[in-house]
């Protein structure tokens, strides 16, 4: 385990504060899900990124191609 120390202003400090009072967490749990939440978020971005960069228009019509040529399903017929 890390302990840090980070100085934020005092009306974000209130803020977060009444947030966990009201959802009865405590201001560690929420800092570590906020940092969970973003690292989460930032990882995907750079996955989906790379994926992308791997694909190519060629590829994308070649799959296309493979799709039959069928109307979609009418909305009655959906599930």
């Amino acid at each position: 385990m890390t302990t840090i120390s980070i100085t934020i202003s005092d009306s974000l400090h209130a803020t977060v504060r009444d947030i966990v009072e009201h959802e009865g967490i405590s201001f560690e749990q929420f800092i570590l899900l906020a940092m969970a939440e973003k690292a989460s978020a930032m990882a995907t971005e750079a996955h989906l990124e790379a994926r992308a960069n791997r694909g190519s228009k060629e590829k994308f019509l070649a799959a296309m191609a493979k799709v039959g040529d069928v109307d979609p399903p009418n909305e009655q017929n959906r599930i």
